[in-house]
């Protein structure tokens, strides 16, 4: 199995796998709070994410299976400043109408904390990085992070490549990879989020 570039045509492959892999995820379940319909939520916030990525053609990455499923995937985000489409600014609105003015702010709480451990010269962000739970163990999130640094190491303008984990558990693996944690904080009293940073 081996990592591909995804586009726009993909996205809703991507959205299935993270919604997977996302699922309990801290920022998800702080975020989308306890209201009912949990996974049709989930939905809606992941693809906003998916989409804020693939709308400005930025790198989307994924591992097929043998049947052809997408079973891992990983966005980023680019160093270079790119304009918000105008779809993008449309599906923002809706996205925050349909979820609530509440989750808009703790989404915005937790996104300052976060961006607020990270270096501030031009890098890529990992935004997301997942693979299918019954994918998992088979190196496939090491692979996908590859192929994101591999991108980065060729940008000429790129200082390196910075992500955020929200599971401690992930700490130790990240490190492994060669990143540098950076930065740890308590977001909103409610969970801790950590910095990491690899210099090109």
């Amino acid at each position: 199995m081996k990592v591909v570039n995804l586009n726009k045509e993909n996205a809703e492959e991507v959205v299935e796998v993270l919604c997977e892999a996302f699922y309990d995820y801290p920022v998800m379940r702080y975020v989308l709070g306890d209201k009912e319909y949990y996974d049709n939520r989930l939905r809606k916030i992941v693809s906003f994410f998916v989409a804020n990525r693939a709308l400005r053609k930025e790198p989307m990455f994924g591992i097929y299976n043998s049947e052809n499923r997408l079973i891992g995937a990983a966005i980023a985000t680019l160093p270079e400043v790119i304009p918000q489409p105008e779809e993008l600014t449309k599906k923002r609105e809706i996205l925050w109408s349909e979820l609530g003015s509440d989750e808009q702010l703790r989404y915005e709480a937790y996104g300052k904390a976060a961006s607020g451990l990270l270096p501030k010269e031009p890098h890529h962000h990992l935004n997301m990085i997942g693979v299918r739970p019954a994918y998992k163990g088979h190196g496939l999130a090491r692979q996908l992070n590859t192929a994101v640094e591999q991108l980065m190491f060729s940008h000429p303008t790129s200082s390196g490549l910075s992500l955020n984990t929200e599971v401690e558990s992930n700490v130790n693996f990240y490190l492994h990879l060669g990143y540098k944690l950076v930065g740890q904080t308590n977001v909103d009293n409610k969970f801790e989020t950590w910095g990491f940073f690899k210099s090109k």
